[in-house]
């Protein structure tokens, strides 16, 4: 009897249910079975999705071979169709007790378990208390999104927001906090949005607010990628007076040209970008973006990717994501007049330069520094500000240590403790 081989793809909410989806598994008692949590971001991950599942079938031909996550959300045809797969299973369904058991014991005559996502009005963000390794765990609070930007098929995979009640996530928190974890990140699709669809429509900055005040022994937290155009005010209360809040935010961004941007349906222009990055760092100085960017989206000028490039010194990013735009069938930037490949190729490049060069100007102010750096291993921590950083001899694993900044490497800091 062996356990389930569970294969990840996509985000932190995927590899955060897919460590729910094996507490699932092992108490229905499942076994011989390979489940394959799959992204939708874009056709290429979709892609992986079916090269992973022809591979998986090849190394485990006897085995139950089960579909989910996104991909399989928002295409479960394709999935069903194919000759290696047992069963498909929905993003609301591989949350759900009954269903492993049910696969557990056997398949039955529904193979296909996928309903209308956008009915679901709650998210499963109880079934575990984070993952991580032995010093961060990660928090889901929220699922689901209710903007519908034109280059993402994303809410149609995981339905419109929904968010965990405070009191839970608190209690969560509590929960991790005793089991020693030093630091939480709170996670989900669409962050800014938390609380819309909760009494009294609270907001993210009451909820992390809510935290510090109730868990005063979480010596720190972490929030994952925001609309920054969503920030309320007690968001940034929390930024200027709350230490505990790490001075790294990472910013759904996208583009830096206006006209993209509203062919992107984004909800911002490259001034609020601007504008926000320069209040957060005036409330924090030591603070440190990342951003995901679009390089080669449907009708970018060289002229328009221009004001990408500008806007990542504009607002001092650091953690450059950028993404190469490829056509997402289903969505309505897919009809758009489209970028030649090698300019989309070539444009990306240069933001992925651009990102080196931000990245190398904060390792080398970095030097000397005196930093608290929460251990990950023995050998590797990260600042406040999430830099990796190394050091010679042995460090306690998932202790916070106070060390000064030696040295650096490309993308690395050095340090020896103090």
């Amino acid at each position: 009897m062996t356990a389930p081989v569970f294969s990840n793809h996509g985000c932190r909410l995927n590899a955060y249910e897919t460590k729910a989806m094996e507490e699932l598994a092992a108490q229905a008692g499942m076994t011989n079975a390979v489940v394959v949590n799959t992204c939708a971001v874009t056709a290429e991950a979709v892609r992986k999705a079916r090269q992973d599942i022809r591979k998986l079938r090849r190394t485990h031909p006897d085995a139950k071979l089960i579909v989910t996550g996104c991909a399989a959300q928002t295409e479960p045809d394709t999935f069903a169709a194919m000759d290696e797969v047992d069963a498909v299973i929905g993003n609301t369904e591989k949350m759900q007790a009954d269903t492993w058991s049910g696969l557990a014991g056997s398949f039955g005559t529904e193979p296909v378990q996928v309903d209308d996502i956008m009915s679901v009005t709650e998210t499963a963000g109880h079934l575990i208390d984070g993952f991580g390794t032995r010093s961060r765990a990660y928090v889901q609070v929220q699922n689901g999104c209710d903007h519908r930007c034109t280059f993402c098929i994303i809410p149609y995979g995981r339905g419109n927001s929904r968010s965990v009640p405070a009191g839970v996530v608190v209690d969560q928190i509590k929960r991790l906090v005793d089991r020693g974890f030093n630091e939480v990140v709170l996670t989900g699709v669409d962050l800014t949005s938390w609380g819309a669809d909760l009494p009294g429509a609270p907001q993210l900055g009451d909820l992390v607010m809510r935290i510090l005040k109730l868990v005063p022994d979480l010596p720190r937290l972490r929030i994952s990628s925001i609309d920054s155009i969503e920030v309320d005010e007690a968001l940034m209360q929390a930024i200027a007076t709350e230490p505990r809040l790490m001075p790294h935010l990472h910013l759904s961004l996208q583009h830096g040209d206006d006209l993209i941007l509203k062919r992107m349906k984004r909800r911002h222009l490259r001034d609020d970008a601007i504008q926000f990055a320069q209040q957060a760092r005036a409330l924090r100085p030591d603070m440190t973006f990342g951003a995901d960017i679009i390089a080669g989206f449907p009708t970018e000028t060289e002229a328009m990717f221009e004001n990408s490039m500008r806007l990542v010194a504009e607002c001092d990013l650091t953690w450059l994501h950028v993404f190469p735009y490829s056509p997402r069938p289903g969505t309505p930037a897919a009809r758009m007049p489209q970028v030649n490949g090698k300019a989309i190729k070539d444009r990306a490049a240069r933001l992925r330069t651009a990102g080196q060069v931000q990245v190398a100007k904060h390792l080398t102010a970095q030097q000397g520094k005196t930093h608290h750096i929460l251990m990950e291993n023995p050998h590797m921590g990260r600042t406040e500000q999430f830099t990796e950083v190394t050091f010679d001899t042995a460090q306690p694993e998932g202790r916070i240590v106070t060390a000064q900044i030696t040295g650096h490497s490309a993308t690395t800091l050095t340090a020896s403790s103090g």
